[in-house]
Order: C-alpha cells, then structure tokens, then sequence
C-alpha cells in the first residue's frame, strides 16, 4: 500500500454552513486534524486548506483536505492537491454526506456512482475516474416534502446532534481503518454496523 493518501473532507466553506449536514466531510476532516496535531492552513497551489501528518508514528502520511470553493466545484481543489501531492486515484478518500444512507450509519465504499451527489460529480470529473475511497456519512432522507437540497443545507437537528460527535468520531475510525489496513478490512469492520 501506497504511504500517502489524500482524504478529503466534503463541505461549504463559511461561518453559517458550519453545522449544515453537508458538512458533515468538513467535521470529520477536523477531528482527523486533531488526531494527527495537526492544523489546516490555506494550500499554495489549491483553493483549499490542508493539513498533514501521520495518525501514528510510522503509519501512513495523510494530506487532509477541506475545498474551500462550494460543494459543486470541490473536484478542481482535489485534482490540484492530487497532482501536487503525487497521490495516485485509488489512495483519495472522500468524506461526505449521504442521503441515501439513514442518519447514524457510515459506511466506506470504493468507486461507483455518485448517487446525485455534486461534490463526488465534481470530484470525478476532475480527477478523470471514479475509483477513490468514498466514506459515506448517512444523513438521511429529508422529511416530507422538503427538497433535498434544502435538507442537506440545514443544520443537525438536536434530536441529530447528540448523537453527532460519536458518528464523526466513527467515521474517522473508517477513514483510519481505510488507510491503515485497507478499504476491505473498513468495510467488514464497520459496513455492517
């Protein structure tokens, strides 16, 4: 296994998208910084904070990455830290929010299509392919009528929120998982939980 990876945590940029579902990436990101010791600091080459180190002496080197344009053009910032960075497709990892998966469940998962999701679309596009690691965090379906997009742009709710830190906590166990021992193992380990 490649000793570098690019995980890249999913969100909106600024103050008021801070608690938003969509950035549930942005969330896990953070707390995967504070793990490592590490802070984010704006890239000179992309539009996106990046922070690096090992999640344990001698383990992997990990670029954590949080796009700072919006959701929709996230792939541009990735391809350029890719790029930078020399991290070939299959050592990325995206952290994002998953409506199709119920809240309270993560699960990690390589390749395959991007389920309506314009932060993967873009991503794919950018970086030519869609075999890079995907660490879903599932949000849920929106209630009644509310339009997805409204959905994924409104806070926790605080029924959500005190459950919150624990799922981020578990999605970066995933993320730690995947690049310490490999998408397969992440998946057996925490798929069916």
């Amino acid at each position: 296994m490649d000793d570098s990876w690019l995980v890249v945590g999913l969100g909106n940029p600024g103050r008021e998208y801070t608690g938003n579902r969509h950035n549930a990436g942005f969330m896990v990101a953070d707390l995967l910084a504070g793990r490592m010791s590490a802070r984010f600091s704006r890239h000179k080459r992309a539009v996106a904070e990046v922070a690096e180190g090992r999640l344990a002496p001698g383990g992997p080197r990990l670029v954590l990455a949080k796009p700072l344009t919006y959701m929709n053009l996230s792939g541009g910032p990735v391809a350029a830290l890719s790029q930078f960075y020399k991290i070939p497709l299959g050592n990325i990892v995206a952290v994002h929010d998953e409506l199709d998966l119920g809240y309270g469940t993560v699960r990690a998962k390589l390749g395959g299509g991007e389920g309506g999701h314009n932060g993967l679309r873009s991503m794919s596009k950018s970086l030519g392919g869609k075999d890079y690691v995907r660490v879903r965090f599932g949000i849920g379906r929106p209630p009644g009528r509310q339009d997805p997009a409204d959905f994924v742009l409104s806070d926790f709710s605080s029924t959500e929120r005190k459950e919150l830190e624990f799922l981020v906590d578990r999605a970066a166990d995933v993320v730690e998982t995947v690049v310490t021992r490999g998408v397969e193992v992440a998946q057996n380990a925490f798929n069916g939980a």
